[in-house]
C-alpha cells in the first residue's frame, strides 16, 4: 500500500489507555497452554502462500519455515515456565528441547535461533537480542524473526513484525516504566489498526528470572500509524526486571482497502532484557 511505517511518536504523557495488565493469578501452565494452541493452529494453516506487496525494506519470510519455528513454540515457552527443583530453568524440559531441535533435521539458519532461545534461557551468555547504540536510542529488541498473517490483505498476506522495548523509555506511547516491556506487531501493507475483543492478538510472556507470567492483548494505539497504516498494534506488560521470552500471537484486525479485514498469524517469539 506505499505507506511510511512509523513505529513510535512522541508521546505528551503516560495518560493514553492502556491495555489490559497481566492477570495475577494466571499460572505458567496456562501461558504454556495459551502458546501451545496458537502453535498447533499455525500449523494447521494452508500451506501455499506468497508475501503480499508491503513497504521497502521487506522481509522475506517462508511459510514452511515458519510453521516449523512454530512446533517449537511450545517445547520452549514450556522449559522457561516450568522451573527445576533449584527454581531455575527446567534442565530436563531444556534437554528435550535441544533434543527435538537436533532430531529435526532443521536447516542452519533455524536452528542458529534455537541455539539463540537456549543460550538465553540457560544464562550461558549470549543468545539476547542486539541493542541499537547511540545518543537517545530507544531499547528496542527485535522478535527473533519475522511472520505472516494469512488474507490480512484481500487477496494476499501481510509480513508482521514485533519487537519489544525495555522501560524505561517514551516507545511505545505512553512508554513503559522501569520494570515494563513495551510490546509492538506491525503487519505491513495493512490499513490502519481495529481492536478486536472476540478476536484479538495476544503476548504470552515468561519472565525466566522471576517465574512472573502474563498474558494480555494488543491494542491499536491512538499515536501510531492511525491514519493510513499500516496497523500497529502495541501493550505494555508488568513483567519486573530480568529476562523475559515471549510470543505474539492470534489475529489482526484492520481497515484495509475500506474493509475491516481480520486474519491470523504465525505465531512470533521475542527475548528481551528489562
Amino acid at each position: 500500500m506505499g505507506h511510511h511505517t512509523v513505529l513510535f511518536s512522541e508521546p505528551t504523557g503516560r495518560s493514553s489507555k492502556r491495555s489490559r495488565k497481566p492477570l495475577p493469578n494466571l499460572s505458567a501452565r496456562r501461558v504454556v497452554t495459551a502458546v501451545a494452541v496458537a502453535a498447533s493452529a499455525a500449523l494447521a494453516l494452508p500451506a501455499t502462500a506468497s508475501a503480499a506487496p508491503a513497504p521497502a525494506p521487506t522481509p522475506k519470510v517462508s511459510e514452511a519455515t515458519l510453521q516449523s519455528l512454530g512446533a517449537f513454540v511450545p517445547a520452549i515457552i514450556g522449559s522457561a515456565a516450568t522451573p527445576g527443583p533449584d527454581g531455575k530453568v527446567n534442565a530436563d524440559l531444556m534437554a528435550n528441547a535441544k533434543t527435538l531441535a537436533a532430531d529435526s533435521g532443521l536447516p542452519p539458519d533455524l536452528a542458529k535461533i534455537w541455539d539463540r532461545v537456549i543460550s538465553f534461557l540457560e544464562g550461558t551468555g549470549g543468545g539476547g537480542p542486539a541493542i541499537p547504540t547511540g545518543p537517545g536510542a530507544p531499547v528496542i529488541q527485535q522478535f527473533l524473526y519475522p511472520t505472516l498473517g494469512n488474507g490480512c490483505i484481500p487477496g494476499g498476506n501481510s509480513v508482521g513484525t514485533a519487537l519489544a522495548t525495555a522501560g524505561p523509555q517514551q516507545a511505545p506511547a505512553p512508554g513503559p516504566a522501569r520494570g515494563e516491556a513495551g510490546f509492538v506487531y506491525t503487519s505491513l501493507g495493512t490499513g490502519p489498526a481495529l481492536n478486536n475483543k472476540e478476536a484479538p492478538l495476544t503476548v504470552a510472556w515468561v519472565n525466566i528470572d522471576t517465574g512472573k507470567t502474563g498474558q494480555q492483548s494488543l491494542q491499536r494505539n491512538e499515536k501510531i500509524n492511525v491514519a493510513e497504516g499500516p496497523g500497529t498494534f502495541t501493550t505494555i506488560a508488568k513483567t519486573g526486571k530480568g529476562r523475559v521470552i515471549s510470543a505474539i500471537y492470534g489475529n489482526v484486525t484492520t481497515k484495509t482497502e475500506g474493509k475491516v479485514v481480520s486474519c491470523t498469524i504465525i505465531p512470533t517469539v521475542g527475548l528481551v532484557n528489562i
